[in-house]
C-alpha cells in the first residue's frame, strides 16, 4: 500500500478537465449553444437558502401547513443531486445505475432507515423499472419515483425532508402524495411568481442578469438569443417563434421550437455544441433525437476530484481495492473482521463526499444512475464552462479507454497512464 500510493499521487486528476464519453472535436464545431442558469450564470448558495425559506412560507401561508416548520432551516450538506424520491413512502434515496437501492442512503424526514426495513418495504433492494421514470426523467402514472436532477433542485429535496420530519416527530398523520404536490408547487412557485428572480434583482442594483455579468453590450456576445423557451418543451413544441427584436449582430427570439429554428437558422445538429446542467431538460431531446453534441455542466465535479487527490482518500481507496480482491479470492466472508473492515472502509468513502448520500457519481460498487444518464446523454462534461479554456478550439476529446471486464487490464493501463487520455493536474499547461 505504502508504494501503490506515492505513485498514484503523481497521477492527481486536473479539476479543470474536460472529461469525454464520446470522440469529439471541436473543430467539427460551428455553433456553441448555452443554457443559462448554472450555465452561464451561477449563483452564491444563499440562494438556494432563499428558495428554501419562500417554499416554507408559502406551505406555511397558501397550503395551512403548521407555522412549527418555520423552525427547520436549510442544510446545505444534507442532499446532493441525482437522488429518487419514493412519492408514496416519502423516502429519499440513491440508487446506482442498475436500479439498486444503495443500502444505508435510504432517509425517511432526517434520518437513515435501517437497511433490514427498506429490504421488507421494497422485497429486496432493487426498484422495477415501471416505478422508475421514463428514459427523459419524466414521470407518469404509475411511477412513484421522483429523480431530482438539477441544481435547483437541492432546496426541494431538503424542504420535503424536514417537512417529513416534523409530521413523524410529532405523530401527525399526512398523506406522502399531497405532501409532496405541496411542496413540489411551493418550489415551483417561488419560480414561476418571480420571487426568486426579483430577490436576485434586488441584490444586484438596477442591472440584471448578463448586464450585472459581462455588461449592457452582453448580446453583442450571442447571434441568437432565445427567450421564454420553456425547455424540453422548446425541442418537441410546435409554437411558433416570435422574432422579438434584431439587431445588425444578434437575433432575440420570444418562445416558439427547435424545429422552426432551424429551419430559420440553417444549422446542421452535428455542427451544433450544446451546453447544459439539466441532464434531460438540457441534453437529453437534442443528443437523442436532432443530433447535437452536448456538454455537461456539473459543478460538483471540481470538488470531488479535489476529494480523489487526496492522500487520505488515495490510502483509503488503494485498501479498499485490495480487500474488494481478498474477498473475491477468498469467496467466503471467513473472517467477520475482514468483512467488517470492508464495510467500514466502504462507508469511510461515502462520507468523503456526503455524509448522507456519499458521491454523485458512485455507489459503492456501482456508478449512479444519475452518471448512467450522463454518459448516455452528454459528449463531455466539466466544472464549468471555463475548463474550455485550457484547450485550444480545434482540439479533440478522446473518452479514455478503460478494459471492459472480460479485458485485461494491463494493456489499457499503460497505454492511457502518462498521455493525454488522462486529465492529470500537472498536464493542464500542456493541453493548450
Amino acid at each position: 500500500l505504502e508504494i501503490l500510493v506515492p505513485s498514484i499521487m503523481s497521477n492527481m486528476l486536473n479539476p479543470d478537465a474536460i472529461f469525454s464519453n464520446n470522440e469529439m472535436s471541436l473543430s467539427d464545431i460551428e455553433i456553441y449553444g448555452f443554457d443559462y442558469d448554472y450555465t452561464l450564470v451561477f449563483y452564491s448558495k444563499h440562494l438556494h437558502t432563499l428558495i428554501f425559506n419562500a417554499a416554507r412560507d408559502l406551505l406555511i401561508n397558501e397550503h395551512r401547513y403548521p407555522a412549527e416548520i418555520r423552525k427547520y432551516d436549510y442544510d446545505p450538506n444534507f442532499a446532493i443531486r441525482g437522488l429518487h424520491y419514493d412519492v408514496h413512502r416519502a423516502l429519499l434515496m440513491k440508487i446506482d445505475a442498475f436500479h439498486y437501492i444503495q443500502l444505508g442512503t435510504v432517509y425517511r424526514g432526517l434520518s437513515v432507515v435501517p437497511d433490514e426495513e427498506v429490504i421488507a418495504m421494497y422485497d429486496g433492494s432493487h426498484v422495477p423499472l415501471e416505478q422508475m421514470s421514463d428514459f427523459y426523467g419524466k414521470s407518469s402514472h404509475g411511477n412513484t419515483m421522483k429523480q431530482f436532477m438539477d441544481i435547483f433542485s437541492l432546496p426541494e429535496m431538503t424542504l420535503l425532508s424536514c417537512v417529513n420530519e416534523y409530521f413523524l416527530k410529532n405523530n401527525i398523520d399526512y398523506e406522502p402524495v399531497h405532501l409532496y404536490k405541496d411542496v413540489k408547487d411551493s418550489i415551483r412557485d417561488v419560480h414561476i411568481k418571480g420571487i426568486m428572480y426579483r430577490a436576485i434583482e434586488a441584490d444586484i442594483g438596477k442591472d440584471k442578469g448578463m448586464k450585472f455579468i459581462v455588461g449592457k453590450d452582453w448580446r453583442d456576445l450571442f447571434d441568437v438569443v432565445i427567450v421564454q423557451a420553456d425547455k424540453p418543451n422548446f425541442f418537441n413544441d410546435k409554437r411558433r417563434c416570435k422574432l422579438h427584436a434584431a439587431t445588425m449582430y444578434v437575433s432575440l427570439f420570444l418562445q416558439g421550437n427547435l424545429y422552426e429554428f432551424l429551419k430559420l437558422t440553417g444549422w446542421r445538429g452535428s455542427k451544433v455544441l450544446y451546453f447544459g446542467d439539466h441532464i434531460y431538460s438540457d441534453l437529453a431531446d437534442l443528443t437523442l433525437k436532432h443530433g447535437w453534441r452536448t456538454g455537461a455542466i456539473i459543478p460538483e465535479l471540481r470538488s470531488e476530484i479535489k476529494i480523489m487527490n487526496t492522500e487520505k482518500y488515495i490510502q483509503t481507496m488503494t485498501w479498499l481495492q485490495t480487500l474488494t480482491g481478498l474477498l473475491e479470492h477468498m469467496q467466503v466472508c471467513s473472517l467477520h473482521s475482514l468483512c467488517f473492515l470492508f464495510l467500514g472502509d466502504r462507508e469511510m468513502n461515502r462520507n468523503f463526499f456526503n455524509a448522507q448520500f456519499g458521491s454523485l457519481f458512485r455507489t459503492d460498487e456501482n456508478p449512479t444512475y444519475f452518471l448512467r444518464r450522463l454518459s448516455r446523454f452528454a459528449d463531455i462534461y466539466m466544472a464549468s464552462l471555463s475548463c474550455l479554456l485550457n484547450y485550444e478550439p480545434d482540439y479533440t476529446f478522446y473518452p479514455r479507454r478503460t478494459p471492459l471486464q472480460h479485458e485485461l487490464p494491463g494493456w489499457s493501463d499503460q497505454l492511457c497512464t502518462g498521455t493525454f487520455r488522462i486529465p492529470f493536474l500537472q498536464e493542464t499547461v500542456q493541453i493548450k
